[in-house]
């Protein structure tokens, strides 16, 4: 599960088992149709310990999250880029 901020300062959120290659892909204009038209700037959130399922649920309820939420758990411990104090952002039940 994957963050990404957009060169139009959106939030774009999805899920690979190879984070690298899809990165590649959205740049490369060969993903996701989100990248038509705004250019992948920088990984800015990842999460591990998901499987296919898990991984879908997940991305589905970051996803329905406001940006001041998304940008909190950005800078939460749940980040394995950066582990930031700050939010207290929570993996959900």
């Amino acid at each position: 599960m994957y963050i990404i901020l957009c060169s139009d300062n959106s939030l774009y959120t999805g899920i690979s088992n190879d984070v690298e290659r899809r990165l590649q892909q959205h740049a490369s204009q060969r993903g996701a149709r989100y990248f038509r038209g705004r250019q992948p700037q920088q990984l800015v959130y990842l999460e591990g310990g998901h499987d296919r399922s898990s991984a879908s649920r997940r991305e589905a309820a970051i996803k329905k999250l406001r940006r001041p939420d998304k940008e909190c758990l950005i800078q939460s411990e749940l980040n394995e880029i950066t582990a930031v104090p700050g939010c207290q952002a929570r993996r959900p039940a």
